[in-house]
């Protein structure tokens, strides 16, 4: 049978709770991370009405909130049935990385001419987290460290609605954060990719810098094509 969700009773989602957001707008947040936290996994079924008693709100902002994740992938609608945590394909996989790539190339061009030295320290700080957290077997806090490197691109880009895009396909890739370090191979080439990105970047060299975040980013693309033209090779060859 498929999972339920069950969320934890004790969360301050309800209006009580100090927040200059809406309602569904702290509901959506809330599950957005359960998701991409892997806490709720694909194929764990999202009901209105245990949702809303668990959380401690109405059925409304429930529904906006799933409407939301919809639209952002995370979830499928299903028609008379509820919501369900959305499992990626390889093809979508591979196209979200495809779209990341495209973001972050514009965001780098972007924010090179504006790093200032306040934020390459800060940047070569995220660097050794990684590294540390890496040494540590620390996948969570490697991970964190390094999407908060790559969303510095983003934040020092300016660019609103750029940084929106990127945070919704990169909440689609986070979600299989196992997969893609499997796919990337190990934590300590990603560090060191992570160090020319920066390396390029504080020299002010804005195309070497761009085609390194590329390449970087494209490492796992490159593994899933590999994948896919194997197996359809497998399946060609046993016909």
């Amino acid at each position: 049978m498929p999972n339920t969700a069950t969320v934890d009773s004790q969360s301050s989602i309800g209006p009580a709770s100090l927040d200059h957001r809406t309602l569904w707008q702290r509901v959506h947040e809330h599950l957005r991370e359960e998701i991409i936290s892997g806490r709720l996994a694909p194929g764990t079924e999202l009901q209105e009405v245990a949702l809303a008693r668990s959380l401690g709100v109405s059925r409304g902002p429930v529904r906006e909130a799933l409407g939301r994740l919809a639209t952002e992938g995370l979830v499928a609608i299903r028609p008379r049935r509820g919501a369900v945590v959305r499992a990626l394909s390889n093809e979508e996989f591979i196209e979200a990385y495809q779209v990341r790539e495209a973001l972050e190339m514009m965001a780098v061009r972007l924010a090179v001419p504006r790093l200032t030295a306040e934020d390459l320290v800060a940047m070569e700080g995220l660097i050794d987290e990684m590294a540390s957290r890496g040494e540590a077997e620390d996948v969570q806090g490697f991970f964190e460290a390094n999407t908060e490197f790559h969303e510095r691109f983003f934040q020092i880009a300016g660019n609103r609605m750029l940084s929106e895009l990127y945070r919704q396909v990169r909440g689609q890739i986070d979600r299989h954060r196992l997969r893609s370090l499997e796919l990337r191979g190990n934590l300590r080439r990603s560090i060191e990719e992570h160090r020319a990105i920066l390396w390029a970047a504080r020299t002010g060299d804005i195309e070497r810098t761009v085609r390194l975040a590329s390449d970087h980013i494209r490492v796992p693309q490159i593994q899933l094509l590999v994948e896919d033209h194997g197996l359809a090779s497998a399946d060609g060859g046993s016909k």
